[in-house]
């Protein structure tokens, strides 16, 4: 399983655990699964899609960055919170 940690300016998006999460690159959209190689990415406007073990979720976001480091992933996005 992966740890993934979602944060926007205003609050704690999600934290939890994941089994896959796909994120808008710069250069296209990229999925990271357990053991994923260390990164860092920066986000375009787009859609964030995680699977959790109850489902399947998706947040939009404005932009943003990715790190991945030893199966924790973090992101650092820009969410329109008046939609």
């Amino acid at each position: 399983m992966l740890q993934l940690k979602i944060v926007s300016p205003e609050k704690i998006e999600f934290e939890g655990e994941i089994e896959s999460v796909s994120v808008p690159g710069t250069l296209g959209q990229f999925e990271i699964l357990v053991n994923h190689a260390p990164i860092i990415s920066s986000l375009e406007k787009g859609t964030v899609t995680y699977t959790t073990p109850t489902g399947s979720h998706s947040i939009e976001i404005f932009g943003g960055f990715a790190e991945v480091q030893k199966n924790e992933v973090s992101l650092c996005v820009e969410i329109n919170e008046n939609e």
